[in-house]
Formats: structure tokens, sequence, C-alpha cells
């Protein structure tokens, strides 16, 4: 067993912890997630600490919270001078790639990976930028409940074109590692942009439930007593404008559902050629997500909230010959896995070149305790002022400046139906987090910084669209001149080097 680890990170979009059967889900069929849940180290209670894509990711990347780092929506630009987990493996002497999606935003692409082996989904400019100060009017590029109101099968979407190309990309790096004489290890990075809607899906996947399998939302509450961000959802996604049918609902479940089958089978594909490539026992694997998704529990859909099914995402790490299988309890974030990986690289906790909100899980995957504290922060689509959570414990504390404070007992309240924040026996714990929040934060400060960021964004993106316009865009560079068969080496040569694995010399 090598010293340093491979990484291998599976990462889907919008993918809700709690509708894998690995975390208690009663419908998605995905036995190969259960697989690695089952051989693995399983977090049970693991958070993005922002329900959004792109701040999300930025989380992921950096181990710092999105305010430190500019990171409000999905259109704010990923300073290249801020160190990912990439910068810090390929400081290691680790190989890094990327296939998939990660929502970068800017003219940098890479962020240390080294190389990165498709497009992006989504685009890299600032046109996806919000307007807090003109909220009454819905973005024409946002969600809408037509990913509800429309769901179903199909033969083909977007989606199904990029996924499927990610991982064709992916499975033949690692073919390309196996075969190849670059000695480093290597971390490459999977990232899917399923089970995200819309919420459609190929008729085999489709046709893997049936609609009795279905379930329905368990919790239903009238708009009139839902907390304000969450009327604040409902305006953003256009819920005012398209109610969907108790029909439509479980449409776009069952889409969902085959979705996460997908998901799985690719998972299968790329661990399948893990094994082929004989690469299985130096390789940790993660999978993760980086949001979940409401599914219209409390009228709700997409993410956009700290409700559980809008940030709980699962985290399954698998190295049986590492780390014993287990269950961790305690809460954790996608900002601890920097300081994770980076310690799993350097073979100790290195010294840092940018400040680390997050901390190391390795303890954790060795069978210690677990951190059982998470910070999260809204600042994108929906929200009008800075949104801040903090969970420690089974306790889950929201607040933002404009809003009623949010506190539950996810212990004995864990559809969060019971609003603690107003029980006189409670005021203490209140005043407690909201001394605790004021020192962390400076939220007067973070909600400036958001105007002006969108102010700047809003004016730089229009004037660029002025005259030619130069995209950002990820382009990835093939040499098509270096592929397959070529004269610049002799063919029995190239055809032996190109076989894996390699037939012995004779002796």
């Amino acid at each position: 067993m090598a010293a340093r680890p491979n990484i291998l990170i599976l990462m889907a979009d919008q993918l809700s912890a709690g509708a894998l059967r690995c975390y208690g889900g009663k419908v998605a069929r995905s036995p190969h997630i259960d697989q690695l849940a089952s051989e693995g180290v399983v977090f049970e209670s693991f958070y993005a600490n922002s329900p959004l894509c792109a701040p999300s990711r930025f989380s992921f990347l950096a181990g710092q919270l999105p305010s430190r780092i500019g990171a409000y929506d999905n259109a704010a630009e990923y300073p290249a001078e801020v160190p990912t987990f990439a910068h810090y493996l390929r400081a290691a002497g680790y190989q890094t790639a990327l296939s998939g999606k990660m929502h970068f935003c800017g003219p940098d692409q890479l962020h240390g990976f080294e190389e990165r082996l498709t497009t992006d989904i989504y685009p890299a400019d600032f046109g996806w930028t919000p307007d807090w100060t003109r909220f009454d009017e819905r973005p024409g590029w946002y969600h809408t409940m037509d990913s509800v109101t429309q769901a179903g099968p199909c033969t083909r979407t977007n989606q199904i074109d990029f996924d499927d190309e990610v991982v064709f990309a992916a499975r033949q790096k690692l073919f390309d590692i196996a075969r190849g004489k670059d000695q480093r290890p290597f971390c490459l990075v999977v990232s899917m942009t399923h089970p995200h809607d819309p919420y459609t899906i190929p008729q085999e996947y489709w046709d893997r439930y049936d609609d009795q399998d279905i379930d329905l939302p368990r919790v239903s509450i009238p708009i009139a007593q839902l907390d304000p961000h969450s009327r604040r959802v409902r305006h953003v996604i256009g819920l005012e404008e398209q109610t969907p049918t108790t029909a439509q609902v479980r449409a776009a479940r069952r889409a969902y559902y085959g979705a996460i089958a997908y998901v799985d089978d690719q998972v299968g594909l790329v661990m399948k050629t893990l094994r082929d490539a004989r690469l299985t026992d130096d390789t940790i694997v993660m999978l993760v997500s980086d949001h979940g998704d409401m599914l219209g529990e409390r009228g709700l859909w997409y993410k956009m909230t700290f409700f559980e099914g809008g940030c709980r995402i699962p985290l399954i790490v698998h190295a049986p010959g590492r780390f014993a299988a287990r269950r961790v309890p305690e809460s954790a974030s996608l900002l601890d896995l920097l300081p994770t990986l980076a310690e799993l690289g350097n073979g100790a906790a290195p010294g840092y070149a940018a400040p680390v909100d997050g901390r190391s899980l390795l303890s954790a995957l060795h069978g210690g305790a677990g951190l059982g504290e998470v910070l999260g922060e809204y600042l994108g689509e929906s929200a009008i002022a800075p949104i801040v959570m903090i969970r420690r414990g089974s306790l889950k504390f929201v607040h933002c400046p404009v809003d009623p404070d949010q506190l539950y007992d996810l212990a004995t309240d864990p559809d969060e139906l019971v609003n603690l924040a107003q029980d006189p026996a409670r005021a203490d714990m209140v005043a407690q987090l909201r001394a605790e929040i004021a020192r962390r934060w400076s939220l007067d400060q973070v909600h400036a910084e958001v105007l002006a960021s969108q102010r700047r964004r809003h004016f730089v993106y229009g004037a660029l669209r002025q005259g030619r316009y130069q995209p950002w865009d990820h382009q990835p560079i093939r040499d098509a001149t270096r592929a397959y068969i070529r004269n610049d080496q002799e063919l029995n040569d190239l055809e032996a080097m190109a076989r894996f694995p390699r037939v012995p010399a004779p002796r």
C-alpha cells in the first residue's frame, strides 16, 4: 500500500443525503453507492456550507467560508490567488485532474488542477449575478417550476450529454494513468451534474421505478406559516406562477430517483475502471455532493435553504485497506475536506498558505470522534441580506438580520417543524448564539460587500457584451497529433505501450 494514496473524488450535483438508502432513504436504487457505504466510512451528518452550487464548491475547494473569498453566488469569481486542495496536493507532488463541473467563474478555469478533461456545463461569465436591490424582479436565467411541471422521461438531455462525456473522460484518464510513465500519485475529481434538475431522465432510468414506488413529500406547511426566507424562495423559483399537481410532484421525484440511479451506474463504471486499471488498493475514493434538493418538502424545491433537504449531503470515504467501515454521527462539512486532503497528501498537516476554516477529518476516518460543528452562509438568489447557520450537536440555528431567528433540535424534531427560537426556556441559548454570530461575522459589512460585488459584476458583464465577446469558458485542449497511431513512433512499440496490462518481455 502506497504511503501517499491516490485520491478519487466522485461528486454529484444536488444529491440530498436523505434520498440515499445508506442514509435512510427508502426509494432510490443505488447499489454501487450502497456498496461504497457498507465498506467505507459514512459521515451521517455532513453539510454543504452554502446551499447553492458555486459557493458550496468554492468552499469545498478552498476550505474557507464563502464570504471570506467572495463566493457569494453562482456568478462569483473564484480568486486565482486563493489556494485550493488541488494546489496543496500538486505542491505535494500529485498530478491533479478535473473531469466535469466545478462552476468556476472568471478567466482562471484551472485553480490548481494540472489538467481539465472537459469543459463545464455552466457559463464562466458574470451573467448569472443576482441583484438584491431588485428582488421583486425574478431573474430570467434562474430556476422555474417548469422543471417540475414538465417532469418525465426523455431520450436525451443536455445533462446526459455532459455526464456521459465526464465519465468517459475520467475512465480514459484512469487507464492513461495506469499505462503511463508518470509515477506521481493522482487526485482525480469526477464531477457530474445529475441528479440536478430539470427532472427528466432517459426512459431506462424512469422505468426502474413505478409510480406507486414514489413517496410524496412528508411535510406540507401553509404558505402563510412559512418563514420569510422560504416565501422568498417560492417567489424566486416562480411557485406563485405555477403550482404543481400531485401527479407532477410525483413525476419530478420519480425522475430525481431515476437520476440517482443514473449517477449510481456511473459510479459503478468508474469503480470498475479503477479495478481494471489495478489502482484500487492505493486509492481513497470519496463520494460527495455540493448541496441537496428540497423535492417539494415544505412546498419548496431545489436548494437555497438551510433546511435539511437543501444542505445535508453525503460524504462516503471508501478505502477498506486504510479505514475500517464505520458511521460517524458527529456533524462535519465540505470546509473540512481541504485540510483532510492536504493531510493525506502530505502525510501530516501542512503549513497553509491561506486561512482555513475547516478541520481535518482524518481522526474520524481512523475511528476517533467527529468534529460536531458546521458553519454555513447563504448569500445568493432569494436572499436580501446575509443568512448564516450554526449546526452544533443536535441543534441548528439560522440567523438573518431581516428575518426572525430559527432554532431546531434535530434529535427530537428531524422535520424542523418546531421553531424553538421564541421559547422562553431557550432565550439564554439564543442570546449566546446571536453573540457568537456577532463575533464570527460582521453581517453589515458582508451585506455591503455583496451589494458592491453585484454592482461591479453587472457593470463588467454588460461592458464585455459590447463589441467582440471573449468567453472565459474552459476549452479542453486535445493534441490529435499524439493520439492513437502516428508515425513518430514504431507501431509495435506504440501498441505494446497502449496495451494494459502489458505483455511480459520474453525471457
